[in-house]
C-alpha cells in the first residue's frame, strides 16, 4: 500500500511541479516533501495513512489531490495572518493552556462522575420533586392516551374491528391485538402511556384548525383516505398549558437529577481538593489586602 501510495505520489508530485521542491527539502533533512508554501513543506510521512486500505487508484489520487490543496490554502491563510497580526495577538499560548487545562479538568470530572455517581432513583424520589416542582412542569404540547389502529380498507372483518378498538373488555381487547398482529398497517395499543397529538396526526389524516376543541369533542374518530381506514380510540388527554402529568415528566425528572448529583459531585470534589490542600499548607496567596492598612 505504501509502495502504491508513493507512486501516485510520483505522479502527482509531477503534474504539480513540485519535484524540485521536495529535493530541495531532502537534501536537509532527508525527509521527502510533497508540497511547499514559502518555507513551510507538507512530508510524505504527514499523509502517509491518509489512504485506507483497499482504496482504487483513482480514489487514492483524488483523495491525495484534495489533502494537499487543503493543505496548501491552510498553509497560505496563516501565513498571511503572522503576517498581518502583531506580536500580542498571535500570542495564543495563554489561550491554548486555558484549553488544556479545560480538557483535563473535563476528563477528570467526566470520569469522576463515571466511578462514583449514584444513578440509582426511585420512584418516590421522582415524586417527591414533581410534587415541589410543579410550576416547572407545564405542558408545552397536547398530549393524549390513545389506542390507534391503521388498516387496508380491503383487509377482513373490519366490522368486528370497529367493535373490538371501542371496547374496554379485556376479551375484545385480546382479539384486537391478534386482529392488528395479523392485519394492521400499523398499530398502538398502550393506552397507559401519554403520546404528543402532534406526533399522532403525522400518523392520522386528520384535519382541524383547533386541536384542543378536537380533543374535547371527540372519543371515537374513524376516517379513511384512498387506501386506509384508521380508528382512534381517546382514553384520555391533556390540554397544552396544563400540568404535565407525572407519568409523562418521570424521565424528565431522572435526568434532572442525575445532572444535579453530578454537580453536587464535583463541587464536592473541588472542596474536598482545596481543602486538603490547605489543611497541608499547599497554598500560599502572595497578596496584601491594602484596605485593612
Amino acid at each position: 500500500m505504501i509502495q502504491q501510495l508513493k507512486q501516485l505520489l510520483s505522479y502527482f508530485i509531477g503534474l504539480l511541479l513540485l519535484v524540485s521542491c521536495s529535493s530541495e527539502k531532502n537534501k536537509n533533512n532527508n525527509r521527502e516533501a510533497v508540497a511547499r508554501v514559502n518555507n513551510a513543506y507538507l512530508y510524505f510521512d504527514n499523509i502517509k495513512d491518509i489512504i485506507p486500505p483497499g482504496t482504487s487508484s483513482k480514489d487514492s489520487l483524488d483523495r491525495l489531490k484534495k489533502y494537499i490543496d487543503n493543505w496548501v490554502h491552510e498553509a497560505l491563510v496563516i501565513q498571511k495572518a503572522e503576517d498581518n497580526l502583531t506580536d500580542e495577538q498571535k500570542n495564543v499560548e495563554t489561550q491554548l493552556q486555558d484549553y488544556r487545562n479545560s480538557l483535563i479538568t473535563f476528563a477528570y470530572e467526566k470520569e469522576l462522575v463515571k466511578q462514583k455517581l449514584d444513578t440509582t432513583i426511585d420512584n418516590q424520589e421522582i415524586e417527591q420533586y414533581y410534587n415541589n416542582n410543579r410550576n416547572n412542569f407545564e405542558l408545552k404540547d397536547n398530549i393524549i392516551k390513545v389506542i390507534y389502529i391503521k388498516v387496508n380498507k380491503k383487509a377482513p372483518g373490519i366490522n368486528k374491528l370497529q367493535k373490538w378498538y371501542k371496547s374496554d373488555n379485556p376479551k375484545d381487547k385480546e382479539l384486537l391485538a391478534g386482529y392488528c398482529h395479523q392485519f394492521a398497517e400499523n398499530f398502538y395499543l398502550d393506552d397507559n402511556s401519554w403520546l404528543l397529538f402532534d406526533d399522532l396526526l403525522k400518523e392520522i389524516p386528520i384535519q382541524t384548525y383547533n386541536k384542543e376543541l378536537f380533543l374535547q369533542n371527540n372519543r371515537f374518530v374513524e376516517v379513511s383516505d384512498s387506501t386506509n381506514s384508521y380508528f382512534l380510540n381517546i382514553k384520555g388527554f391533556k390540554i397544552r398549558n396544563s400540568l404535565s402529568p407525572l407519568s409523562f415528566e418521570k424521565e424528565n425528572i431522572k435526568n434532572i437529577i442525575l445532572n444535579k448529583r453530578k454537580l453536587q459531585l464535583i463541587i464536592k470534589m473541588k472542596e474536598d481538593i482545596y481543602n486538603d490542600a490547605a489543611n497541608n499548607k499547599k497554598i500560599e496567596i502572595y497578596i496584601n489586602d491594602k484596605s485593612k492598612k
